[in-house]
């Protein structure tokens, strides 16, 4: 059954769905006691989770039922916000055929999501330093993610995206689109920006990146975000390292404010944003018990930022610390395993009310309904080897070759992390790339 479940999710080309894209097949390659769906949808705007679990409850809670008995686990948990009233109500009228499996209500406050974060909310256990969830007998899976699973057991790979489109565009919505068409075709099934200058946000605005709009839908696309011009948000994400490593060095106080809310800190790891922001100023730490590597227990979800009265960026020090170590190869060596989380860690969870407002996105903060009829056609869709964690795929056609929608079109190198790729439409290969392969209608 193990091998059986994980081949058939190596071969369809699962990977995380909500996040950076980790090959499902390698979280399946495991024992584990507990296994949680991760329905935090924690980034302010996205409502594709949310939905999915409202619309095909009794789908998302077979397909845990199948990775618990999988995995050999205890017990299956969908985690998700106490505030999501109609996918709580759907699965628990679902429930009572699932004697192994329940609900975990979550509060409104960001990052629940973060799966560290999510395991120790669900099981009380804190992920080691450097660690991944696996490491305290769980695994995280994404919503979308456990449906893929449950298609790929009918034969079905990954060939499409549920995305939600807002922010300033004309009709809010989430859609499901073929993987590869671009981030300007995607917007037009919402009516296209309703402002003239905009960038758009590939993600959540706390931990999604600015991309172009020839860019492409990927597996791991969760929502688009168009932001008008001028607005704080570009503001932050646009603002050069150099820059912030001034204001950093001339601005910071040390009030402690960012390690106050420091979700991965509130865990009991050993990083405190306040401290690693000295190195700006001082080129130390002024503590012997901390070293730039701290850096690497940072999630980058910029709460930092927020937290600070100056808006100065502690994330993005830490995004370039590790980088340099990264570089220099030198890895994570930190792997205390704390037993609890921080005294008083459950008051100093951050609203995500709060954090919207902050944002300057309250305007935004609507409803994007889920329409899920027929796929548009489009006439060529540009597939990336690379939408996972690990290596690029590697091409098993040729430009000329005839491929249907399913059909695989790249493996995984052997023995390499990595994962499948399938025709997105039916058509013809028109271009490979290194990095791509583009198939015409």
């Amino acid at each position: 059954m193990q091998e059986n479940l994980t081949a058939l999710v190596e071969s369809a080309g699962i990977v995380g769905a909500g996040g950076a894209g980790f090959p499902t097949h390698v979280k399946l390659n495991a024992k584990a006691d507990t296994v949680i769906i991760n329905g935090a949808e924690c980034e302010p705007l996205l409502r594709v989770d949310q939905q999915l679990m409202a619309r095909q409850a009794g789908r998302l809670l077979a397909a845990l039922d199948k990775i618990v008995a999988h995995l050999g686990a205890r017990e299956g948990v969908v985690a998700l916000k106490e505030h999501y009233h109609t996918a709580a109500g759907a699965l628990q009228q679902e429930l009572a055929g699932y004697p192994k499996l329940r609900l975990h209500l979550l509060g409104a406050f960001y990052p629940a999501g973060d799966e560290q974060v999510i395991v120790y909310e669900v099981t009380g256990k804190v992920v080691p330093e450097g660690g991944i969830p696996i490491h305290a007998g769980v695994v995280v899976i994404n919503v979308e993610t456990a449906l893929n699973v449950l298609d790929a057991m009918d034969g079905h790979p990954v060939t499409e995206k549920y995305v939600t489109l807002t922010g300033a565009v004309r009709t809010p919505k989430t859609v499901r689109v073929p993987l590869g068409i671009t981030v300007a075709e995607a917007l037009e099934l919402a009516g296209g920006p309703s402002v003239a200058d905009y960038r758009v946000v590939n993600g959540g605005p706390m931990m999604g990146r600015l991309v172009p709009l020839e860019s492409v839908i990927t597996k791991t696309t969760k929502g688009l975000i168009a932001v008008p011009a001028g607005h704080p948000l570009l503001n932050s994400l646009e603002r050069p390292l150099g820059v912030s490593m001034r204001q950093a060095a001339t601005a910071c106080m040390q009030c402690s404010l960012c390690s106050e809310v420091c979700p991965r800190g509130l865990l009991g790891h050993r990083i405190q944003p306040h401290k690693l922001m000295r190195l700006a100023a001082y080129g130390s730490m002024c503590d012997p018990a901390q070293t730039p590597m701290n850096a690497y227990l940072c999630c980058g979800c910029r709460l930092c930022e927020y937290a600070c009265v100056m808006g100065l960026q502690p994330w993005k020090l830490n995004g370039s610390l590790k980088g340099i170590l990264g570089e220099q190869g030198i890895r994570n060596s930190l792997d205390n395993k704390p037993e609890h989380g921080a005294p008083f860690r459950e008051y100093k969870r951050y609203p995500v009310h709060k954090l919207i407002h902050q944002l300057g996105l309250s305007a935004y903060d609507v409803d994007a309904p889920m329409e899920e009829g027929a796929l548009p056609s489009y006439g060529k869709v540009t597939l990336p080897l690379r939408q996972n964690v690990g290596a690029s795929a590697e091409p098993v056609v040729e430009v000329g070759s005839r491929v249907e929608k399913g059909s695989l079109i790249a493996r995984i190198p052997k023995d390499k992390l990595g994962a499948n790729l399938h025709a997105s439409i039916s058509g013809t290969v028109a271009a490979i790339s290194s990095d791509t392969i583009v198939v015409q209608a």
